[in-house]
């Protein structure tokens, strides 16, 4: 028999001291498959587990060919009410997916597929923030059974182009206003400083609280308050570092520290993750999200990436540079015998995607109170 046709061997990991040993081989295989994101690492899921895992509930499908892995699906059992297979990463990940090595795409899937088939065989399968192009898309093709496509949420990409030519790229008259920011920028001798390993401990922590300052009084996310993402972000920040996945940067000005945010990074896909920035700045008539994109998208080209990702939203500020609009997937599955509880469930998240653009749409002033909801409950948690 050649290697060609070798079966594949699919497992279920259910043993979270398993799955944090399968850390090398899992790297090895994001290496192999070109569509992985940041979100998709080992570092980045193995310490997700670790802060917001449930004991009893990991479900991880691997298939390997001839000992090596060849692809993966990494995945969590929730009730909701009734079971359902949901991606590690939740809520605080941009993007979700699978990994399958692109050398072995067809037979990888394949077997991806049968063993999720066995994994899932009382639950829906509920797969978020799919991104166009990513290795579920062909697992879903490959599904022998109920299934349903949506859309999700929606990201802002650029391409991985050095700052200046991103600038060309605006209507004249918005081109002149933001090399002015940036010549604005540089008077202020605002550094930027590359954070090591050791010391991304204190750094996340002055992330941390430049990220509260900036968003007081204007709707915090309570999530990036709590000590448990706080711990995630260091675990897999230090790990990404090592490994090439991720940066961490300062900003400073007279030696302090104004600024901070964490980029997280794959072969081809560069996406700023979360920021810090002192309010002090906006007094000096600072533009700080132009001051993060051209480190970011200079740094994406000078290492041959292929995109700049302002990950999920559509603020304001990301508009203006004529990003282009990607809409991720929600790819739901389920064994035939299951297809009605599948209808169900996409009833559900097509009510409550609807209910959500209702409020944002007819009734503004409902953010407005959630925002100064968040802010009293923040303070509440600072005293």
């Amino acid at each position: 028999m050649t290697a060609q046709h070798t079966p594949s061997a699919v497992t279920l990991c259910r043993d979270p001291r398993a799955f944090a040993r399968l850390r090398e081989e899992w790297d090895d295989l994001q290496r192999r498959c070109a569509s992985a994101t940041p979100f998709q690492s080992h570092a980045w899921l193995d310490s997700w587990w670790l802060s917001y895992g449930t004991s009893g509930r990991l479900r991880v499908v691997l298939v390997r060919r001839d000992g090596r892995l060849i692809a993966a699906a990494p995945l969590m059992l929730v009730h909701r009410p009734m079971p359902v297979l949901v991606p590690l990463g939740g809520t605080i990940s941009d993007y979700g997916d699978v990994l399958v090595d692109d050398d072995h795409a067809e037979g990888a899937l394949a077997a991806l597929e049968r063993g999720l088939r066995n994994a899932a065989r009382h639950a829906v399968i509920d797969l978020r923030e799919v991104r166009p192009g990513a290795a579920a898309e062909g697992l879903y093709d490959h599904w022998r059974g109920a299934k349903r496509q949506l859309a999700d949420s929606i990201c802002l990409e650029l391409p991985a182009e050095p700052m200046d030519d991103l600038v060309k790229r605006l209507p004249a008259h918005r081109a002149q206003r933001v090399r002015a920011k940036l010549r604005k920028i540089d008077s202020l001798k605002i550094d930027d400083y590359g954070v090591g390993e050791d010391e991304v401990p204190d750094a996340i922590g002055h992330l941390l609280r430049l990220h509260e300052l900036q968003w007081r009084g204007r709707g915090v996310t309570l999530e990036h308050l709590r000590p448990r993402f706080a711990e995630h972000l260091v675990r897999a920040t230090r790990r990404m570092i090592r490994e090439g996945n991720a940066s961490l940067i300062e900003y400073r000005q007279d030696g302090e520290v104004v600024a901070a945010s964490v980029t997280l990074l794959s072969a081809n896909l560069s996406g700023g993750y979360l920021y810090g920035a002192h309010p002090g700045l906006r007094e000096q008539k600072v533009d700080v999200a132009t001051m993060l994109l051209r480190h970011d998208a200079d740094f994406a080209a000078a290492t041959d990436r292929r995109v700049v990702s302002l990950l999920r939203g559509q603020e304001s500020y990301k508009n203006h540079w004529r990003p282009r609009a990607v809409t991720n997937l929600r790819l739901l599955m389920a064994p035939a015998s299951w297809e009605p509880v599948l209808r169900l469930h996409a009833a559900r998240a097509q009510a409550r995607r609807r209910a959500a653009e209702t409020v944002v749409s007819r009734f503004p002033a409902a953010q407005e109170w959630r925002a100064r909801l968040n802010d009293w409950r923040a303070d509440l948690r600072s005293r």
